[in-house]
This record gives structure tokens, C-alpha cells and sequence, in this order.
């Protein structure tokens, strides 16, 4: 048996299944370390779980490979912890300062936030009860859904692809806010890493393994280039110090306590 066949039969499977704890261990870590959560997308969370609890369901209905159908339940635990950890260390607002600045507006709690708020404040909540909520309606809609539709393949080939569809996007959220901040502070050059090299395992396991549909395969690939892009950032912004409106905002309210800003 070749290198090559030793790695995609046992070594991916296996890195497959591991890959939630070895992605997410070190941001669970370091944000209990540090009891913050600045700089990481709440997002993040939101689209594994989804996107997790989907699979679940899907394999019901394709029965691809079950170290997939593994990781996914490994996933949902993993998701949950960070989701709690995440919630528990929100970073406080910032105060309102002068309201002439474009910067000066009160932060919402758990940057980053899009720059207008989502209908119903949706997984902006500043409570915690919300979001537990919402994942367990969603899981009892899904449940419904299969009971009542599971027979049909167009069905079941609808939640893989929304499934792997959800998964696709995990990237952007963590793009988008370090685009914005012009800085990757906050999120784990670790979890990066992990990312990319999952990647890498998951297109090797996928494109060779039988019993794969070609979901996983197109999921893979769009990640890939989501991911690499990720890469780019830490190259152009760094992964410390902070970002442009974190030091604007922090030079301000100096300011302030030095008495040459004016609270109004």
C-alpha cells in the first residue's frame, strides 16, 4: 500500500474526525485566558452549528461516509462550547464620545457587527437565552422537515447542499471583520493554520475516497480559496495590535480623561 493510499485511507479520515478540537481548542483557550472575545466573529459559531446539524440530517438520507457523520457530532459539541465561551466574555461597550466623530458612536457589544443592525437583532442579542433558543427550534424544524420529507431524494440532496452550502461561508465573517478593522487581533493564527490544513486533508480525502458526494468536493474547494484569502490578511494586517477604529477609539477616550475631549 502506497504513501499516498495510507493517507487518504487512514491519516485524512482520522485528522477529518479530530479536526473540531484540534481548529477550536486553542480560541476556546485563549479567549478564557484573556475573558474576552474581541475580536472573534460570533458568526463563526452560528455558521459550524447550522451548517453541522444539517449534515447530521443529510447523512440520514445519503449515508456518505460515516468519519464525516463523526466529525459532525464533534463539531456541534465543540460549536457549543465556544458559542458559551464567546457569549460569557463579550467585551463591554465602549462609552459614547463625541458625537461629531464617526467613530464616536456607542459600539454594540460584540464587535464586529455589521455596520446596520439585522432584522430582529438577530444573533445580536445581548442576552444569552436567544441564541439557545434559536438553535433548538432550528434543530426541531430540521427534525420535522426529515420526518415529513426524508423520503425524498430532491430533499435530501437540498439539505446537503445547503449543508455544505452554510459551511462554505465560514470564512467570510472573520474576512469581513478583519477587512474592516484593517487587523487580525483576536482571531488565532492557530485556528488559521488548522483551517488551511484541514482544507488541504478534506479535498485529498474527497477527491479520492468512494461514497463522497460532490457537495463535500465544491464546499472544499470554495473554503480553500476563502481560507487562503484569510492567509493574505495576516500577511497585509498582522495577527496583534489593533485595528484602526480600536486605536481611534482608544486615543479618544485618553483624550478625554486627559480633559481635551468634551463628552457632549
Amino acid at each position: 500500500m502506497g504513501v499516498f493510499r495510507v493517507l487518504v485511507s487512514y491519516i485524512a479520515p482520522l485528522f477529518i474526525v479530530t479536526s473540531p478540537l484540534t481548529s477550536y481548542a486553542d480560541q476556546i483557550r485563549n479567549i478564557h485566558v484573556t475573558k474576552s472575545s474581541r475580536g472573534f466573529s460570533l458568526d463563526t459559531p452560528l455558521i459550524m452549528l447550522i451548517a453541522s446539524i444539517l449534515r447530521c440530517f443529510y447523512w440520514l438520507g445519503a449515508d456518505f461516509e460515516t468519519s464525516l457523520l463523526i466529525q459532525s457530532i464533534i463539531m456541534i459539541f465543540v460549536q457549543l462550547l465556544l458559542l458559551k465561551v464567546a457569549l460569557d466574555y463579550r467585551p463591554p461597550s465602549y462609552p459614547p464620545l463625541s458625537p461629531t466623530t464617526p467613530t464616536a458612536s456607542h459600539s454594540p457589544p460584540f464587535p464586529p457587527y455589521p455596520p446596520t443592525p439585522r432584522p430582529y437583532n438577530f444573533w445580536q442579542w445581548s442576552s444569552q437565552k436567544p441564541y439557545w433558543t434559536f438553535l433548538l427550534y432550528f434543530t426541531l424544524t430540521a427534525l420535522t422537515l426529515h420526518l415529513l420529507f426524508g423520503s425524498s431524494q430532491f430533499f435530501v440532496d437540498v439539505v446537503g447542499y445547503l449543508a455544505l452550502g452554510v459551511e462554505a461561508t465560514l470564512p467570510i465573517p472573520q474576512v469581513l471583520s478583519n477587512q474592516r478593522s484593517r487587523s487580525c487581533a483576536g482571531f488565532r493564527l492557530s485556528v488559521l493554520a488548522s483551517w488551511l490544513l484541514g482544507d488541504v486533508m478534506k479535498m485529498l480525502y474527497f477527491f479520492s475516497a468512494e461514497h463522497v458526494d460532490v457537495q463535500f468536493k465544491l464546499c472544499a474547494g470554495v473554503q480553500f480559496a476563502l481560507d487562503a484569502y484569510l492567509g493574505v490578511q495576516f500577511w497585509m494586517f498582522g495577527g496583534g495590535g489593533e485595528g484602526v477604529e480600536e486605536g481611534i477609539r482608544r486615543r479618544e477616550v485618553e483624550m478625554v480623561e486627559r480633559g481635551e475631549m468634551r463628552l457632549s
